[in-house]
């Protein structure tokens, strides 16, 4: 099993800044990739950024130029500064792993529990 466990959210007001972490742990295998997910109330959860195995970045739109994802390899951790925060980043964001766990032949997503992060004055 691989456990992803959040931490860095909270609230902020409107043009501040949050840093989000994520450490997965676990029978970890292989990892493809590493992202963050939001949801808001009454909305689909959402790709808000993604790192891969090999470096590459994958943004969304309204995150382009004021979020930044990075990673630490060797600590299987994931990392989402978000600077310039606005109302409508108020959500739950959920770190996402892809990759295997030594027991399965091919890969999962794993979710961790969530992290609040309300934008507010």
């Amino acid at each position: 099993q691989v456990q992803l466990v959040e931490s860095g959210g909270g609230l902020v007001q409107p043009g501040g800044s949050l840093r989000l972490s994520c450490a997965a742990s676990g029978s970890i295998f292989s990892i493809n990739a590493m992202g963050w997910y939001r949801q808001a109330p009454g909305k689909q959860r959402e790709l808000v950024a993604a790192v891969r195995s090999g470096g590459s970045t994958k943004y969304a739109d309204s995150a382009k130029g004021r979020f930044t994802i990075s990673r630490d390899s060797a600590k299987n951790t994931v990392y989402l500064q978000m600077n310039s925060l606005k109302p409508e980043d108020t959500a739950v964001y959920y770190c996402n792993l892809v990759g295997r766990d030594l027991s399965s032949s091919y890969s999962v997503d794993y979710w961790g529990q969530g992290t609040q992060v309300t934008v507010s004055s």
